[in-house]
């Protein structure tokens, strides 16, 4: 089969269509899925680019991506959710990773049904960043129902599920966002109106000069601006969750990241230099009266069954800013290009796997 790849760590110029072995069920709760679109996340091109490499060997040729929907063409014999000729979403855990191919296969607690209001471009343009904001707005101790949350890049791949998950799912009284001058009128248009109550234009205004001080209670730091706005919080019972700025070397060793079958281990070194770094991030948010933690993605079904719920229930909605093909290579490698430099995008980039005709 047919996927993306790299013969070393790289960037998006040296992204490759490889010829790979089809996967194989395995394992009896496995799920082949036929690949009909997949997305690209910054994680998937920072991952191919070596972000983990001091404490990840991984092996080469390296299949990319985590986000894919598609159909069931075969399940094991253990799998009882699913069927042949299911429409599916998935965000794959990394031991399956490789979204980026015509055909992936994972155990089913990871899949969900796909959303079926949803095409396959936008069902794939989901899992991990909606179910990011889904776990990211769980963190908050407490109800934010009246609440008031902050969501820098409200019309990124992440922010844009936190703002309508923050408001229509958990109720929260005042979403506020920042976004560049261009995208201000975007806002309404792309997530609904009421979804985003005050709209920062980042470009020619400071969000602490407009935000009063001790007024947020949720920060969902998108941007790694965690502690700029550390005056912006609530004392007490202010909470930022980020996703941005970088884990514990606890959090590292234990996350999904590390969950693969020769067990890796993270070296003493790099591992106290992130525990120090994390440490000195929740002293200064201890400074103000704010939790502060990192936070990584749990891969799950169960997240995925929720947001399915959401999007049928109108409540959530998904922005898709360009879909290439594959087989454009080139267009690929420009593409990733854009989301690699964080260039100010709109929405999630989307790749479609299946051709029309391998679609029937």
């Amino acid at each position: 089969m047919l996927s993306i790849g790299i013969n070393s760590h790289g960037k998006p110029s040296e992204y490759q269509l490889l010829e790979f072995p089809r996967p194989e069920i395995r394992d009896p709760t496995d799920v082949l899925i036929k690949v009909h679109a997949a997305s690209v996340n910054p994680v998937d091109l920072k991952k191919a680019d070596g972000i983990f490499k001091m404490a990840l060997k991984d092996s080469f040729p390296y299949k990319i991506g985590y986000d894919a929907a598609g159909i069931v063409t075969e399940i094991g014999t253990g799998v009882a959710r699913f069927g042949v000729g299911d429409a599916v979403y998935v965000r794959l855990p990394e031991s399956h990773r490789g979204a980026w191919s015509e055909y992936a296969v994972c155990p089913e607690r990871f899949i969900a049904l796909k959303p079926p209001s949803l095409s396959f471009e936008e069902a794939a343009s989901m899992p991990l960043a909606a179910t990011t904001a889904y776990q990211a707005l769980e963190k908050y101790d407490g109800d934010l129902a009246g609440k008031t949350v902050f969501v820098p890049a409200g019309l990124g791949g992440t922010g844009l599920f936190a703002c309508q998950l923050a408001k229509h799912v958990f109720h929260a009284a005042k979403v506020i966002t920042t976004v560049s001058t261009s995208k201000v009128p975007k806002v309404a248009e792309l997530l609904g109106e009421g979804t985003v109550d005050e709209i920062i234009d980042y470009k020619t205004t400071a969000p602490k000069l407009v935000i009063p001080c001790g007024t947020i209670d949720f920060l969902f730091d998108t941007t790694g601006s965690a502690m700029e706005y550390l005056c912006l919080m609530r004392p007490q019972t202010g909470c930022i969750v980020s996703i941005s700025t970088a884990p514990s070397g606890m959090q590292l060793q234990d996350s999904a990241v590390m969950r693969l079958p020769h067990r890796p281990v993270l070296p003493i070194i790099p591992r106290v230099v992130l525990n120090v770094a994390d440490l000195v991030r929740r002293m200064r948010a201890w400074r103000y009266g704010v939790r502060y933690e990192y936070m990584f993605l749990e891969p799950s079904g169960e997240d995925l069954d929720s947001l399915r719920g959401f999007v049928e229930g109108g409540k959530v909605r998904t922005v898709v800013g360009e879909a290439v093909d594959m087989q454009d290579i080139e267009g690929v490698r420009r593409a990733c290009q854009v989301v690699y430099e964080n260039r100010g995008g709109l929405g999630k980039v989307v790749m479609r796997i299946a051709t029309a005709e391998s679609q029937e």
